[in-house]
């Protein structure tokens, strides 16, 4: 169950990827941005297990 959560997370960031135009561009400033958005999809993870570990 934990793995059907990790795989969501990870497919809304890959949408999210090729919705901001990043893969197509090498700008810093976008570059900066998704690595704050790894960061909470990691603390969004780490939650998740957390609770699923509770139950």
């Amino acid at each position: 169950m934990q793995i059907l959560f990790i795989l969501l997370i990870l497919g809304i960031a890959i949408a999210f990827l090729s919705r901001s135009g990043f893969m197509n561009t090498e700008n810093n400033e976008k570059l900066v941005a998704m690595e704050k958005d790894i960061a909470e999809i990691k603390k969004t993870v780490e939650e998740i297990k957390e609770k699923l570990e509770e139950i």
